[in-house]
């Protein structure tokens, strides 16, 4: 350390190569991490244990198209399904009514980028969703169609800012509603967020705005997590018996698990991984070239010193182990310190995508093995030439 410190200019420069090719590798894994943790949170707002039965879109192969086999999921169709699936848990039906709305509320209204869908009793449960104002639609409400609206936090602050919106009545559409429940902010998230969703009954959605070709979709949340694969299963056999599907035809819906498209999103960063990873090797590489340079120097302006140490009867073991030390050390301490720059630049992009802050342990603990690599590597040559010297030359060395 005392060698460290009369150096300090040359052990501040080589700890910043070494700090800024471990930010590179822990910073970037850091935000991929946090971005993992995000995927996770928004599409675990379904719950853990759901799963989805939509309509399977259409595959065009070769220019041509079979749009007769995956006909959208029919009122009728949902309602049977509900009727006969037994299994433990609770089903949901919704529709998407129309997208791209604006809201309004006497002199204010939102972006028209409001999505509207139409729900039962169950469907803020399936979902994941919480209220925090209000009331769900009351069994009157879903049977009648009446204009009742549940909408999300980011519209009730445009609309209403701090007064209370239940009991108000906004503009929608082609008529006012009532607001009757306000959700609980889901905070920014990856395209899906509840925030800018509002929610009419499905009842009123097949009165107002029923049109030909109208697509529903089931959610269905099992009792307990470890039955959602039977469930999932005995839900498809249903499903087949319901669209009255051949043995050896394919399925013209689809089945997903909550947590199914969030895996696939996960999977697929683990080539933006790799390319971060090879990225950041390349700049600890970099370093280590520089570290090895600088020990070289090091080396050479420490010559007579180190002509010196052997006169005394210092070994060639102990001097190279001095120069390796001093290598390994100032390395650890760039590499803590680029540690914590990673950690922080990591989490910043972490908190612009929506996530957690995120301390990635496992590569806190590889950026200090690769910190100890590095100093071993680099100081290694110019620890055995420093070690090597003859000791008359050393002396007379200027």
């Amino acid at each position: 350390m005392q060698n460290i410190k009369a150096h300090r200019l040359r052990a501040v420069l080589t700890m910043l190569i070494v700090a800024f090719g471990i930010m590179a590798l822990v910073g970037i894994l850091t935000a991929i991490d946090g971005l993992k943790n995000s995927i996770a949170e928004n599409f675990q707002m379904m719950g853990a244990n759901t799963f989805t039965i939509s309509n399977r879109q259409m595959i065009v192969l070769g220019g041509r198209h079979r749009s007769n086999r995956y006909m959208p999921i029919s009122y009728n169709e949902v309602r049977e399904f509900k009727k006969r699936f037994v299994f433990p848990g609770v089903c949901s039906v919704f529709s998407r009514a129309r997208g791209a709305v604006t809201l309004r509320y006497r002199d204010k209204k939102t972006n028209p980028n409001i999505d509207v869908s139409g729900i039962d009793e169950n469907y803020l449960r399936t979902a994941g969703l919480e209220l925090a104002k209000g009331r769900n639609f009351t069994p009157y409400e879903l049977n009648s169609g009446s204009r009742s609206v549940i909408i999300g936090s980011e519209i009730a602050e445009k609309l209403f800012g701090d007064a209370d919106p239940i009991g108000k009545k906004i503009a929608m559409m082609s008529g006012k509603y009532k607001v009757t429940g306000v959700l609980k902010s889901n905070g920014a998230s990856i395209g899906m967020s509840p925030d800018r969703k509002c929610f009419i009954t499905l009842s009123h959605l097949r009165q107002q705005y029923y049109r030909p070709g109208m697509n529903f979709t089931i959610n269905f949340m099992v009792s307990h997590r470890e039955l959602l694969d039977a469930a999932t299963d005995e839900a498809k056999g249903l499903f087949r018996v319901i669209r009255k599907l051949k043995l050896d035809e394919d399925n013209n819906f689809t089945i997903t698990k909550s947590d199914t498209i969030s895996q696939l999103l996960i999977e697929n960063l683990k080539y933006v991984t790799l390319a971060a990873i090879i990225i950041a090797l390349i700049t600890l590489l970099g370093a280590s070239v520089g570290l090895m340079n600088i020990m070289l120097v090091a080396v050479s302006e420490r010559t007579r010193e180190i002509g010196v140490r052997k006169a005394l009867g210092v070994t060639n073991v102990a001097i190279r182990d001095q120069f390796l030390v001093e290598s390994v050390v100032i390395t650890e301490l760039g590499g803590l310190f680029g540690i914590f720059l990673g950690i922080a630049l990591g989490n910043v992009v972490t908190h612009f995508t929506g996530g957690s802050f995120t301390v990635p342990w496992l590569w806190v603990f590889i950026a200090v093995f690769i910190s100890l690599t590095v100093g071993l590597l680099s100081g290694l040559y110019p620890a055995r030439k420093a070690s090597k010297l003859n000791p008359i030359e050393a002396l007379r060395f200027e």
